[in-house]
């Protein structure tokens, strides 16, 4: 039984930052991405890909909640959650989007559909939908950064980063918007100063572990395996250690990923998330 758990603990883990770095990797080389999710190690909401040991049970306790009262916001708000962390991402945005339209002026629908539409590789749409989660007078930092997120996926990367500023105003040095505009850097080819950002990122006492691999990946991205591996493996145990190196290499193995790496622009004095 302890040995199930921990596979679907490691599998919930490993899909996360798979997913993330993923899409981080194919701005790298120029492809079309399909989603956000935590390209940001976070669209704004830190437990969401890693809160459950198995996924697919509470996909099945929320469809179940949702079924029986399709009405209920937070039902259908935790179903569409539970949709985006087993992949199901189209699926996702149609539940949150008839959620909407039911309950226009809740702020956290509003929220998730705006996330679940960036997952989904709907950009443009999602942040038109976050900016109506939020108002001037009552700025959200998880909802700032998740904009700034969709707007580096529309390659807008200076406007990104006045998002991450405004988020980082409300939560000085919070590591998840800092992995975000470090990886922002990334996807603009500006792999010292991602660097730098990142380390600020995982040096926080609430960094979790995407944030570690984020900075691992980055690192990895300019040549440095063996440094990378050892941000993966420090304080870890051997055999977690042992699957996040093999997805790490995996990811760099990707074509072209350490290729264009190696001719990203060098900026002096930049710095990184």
């Amino acid at each position: 039984m302890l040995q199930q758990t921990l596979q679907q603990y490691r599998f919930a883990r490993r899909a996360a930052f798979a997913a993330s770095s993923a899409i981080l990797l194919s701005g790298l080389c120029g492809c079309q991405t399909a989603g956000t999710s935590d390209i940001t190690g976070s669209l704004g909401e830190k437990t969401e890909a890693s809160s459950s040991a198995d996924p697919r049970r509470e996909l099945e306790l929320h469809r179940d909640r949702f079924r029986a009262n399709p009405k209920d916001a937070d039902a259908a708000l935790q179903f569409g959650r539970a949709l985006r962390a087993t992949g199901q991402k189209s699926q996702a945005v149609a539940v949150l989007e008839q959620a909407s339209i039911a309950h226009p002026s809740n702020k956290a629908m509003l929220a998730g559909y705006g996330r679940a539409l960036a997952d989904n590789g709907n950009f443009q749409q999602a942040f038109d939908v976050l900016t109506r989660a939020h108002t001037p007078d009552d700025p959200d930092w998880r909802i700032l950064s998740a904009q700034g997120a969709v707007l580096d996926q529309l390659g807008r990367y200076e406007e990104a980063r006045q998002y991450y500023a405004s988020a980082l105003k409300i939560a000085p040095e919070e590591p998840t918007v800092l992995s975000n505009l470090g990886l922002s850097y990334v996807l603009a080819k500006d792999l010292p100063k991602a660097e730098e950002i990142m380390r600020r990122a995982n040096g926080s006492a609430d960094a979790d572990q995407r944030v570690r691999l984020n900075l691992a990946l980055v690192v990895g991205l300019q040549g440095r395996l063996a440094e990378a591996e050892g941000i993966v493996r420090a304080g870890r145990p051997a055999e977690e250690a042992a699957a996040d190196v093999a997805d790490l290499k995996r990811l760099l193995s990707r074509k072209g990923a350490r290729a264009d790496a190696g001719k990203l622009p060098v900026a002096a004095g930049v710095r990184t998330d």
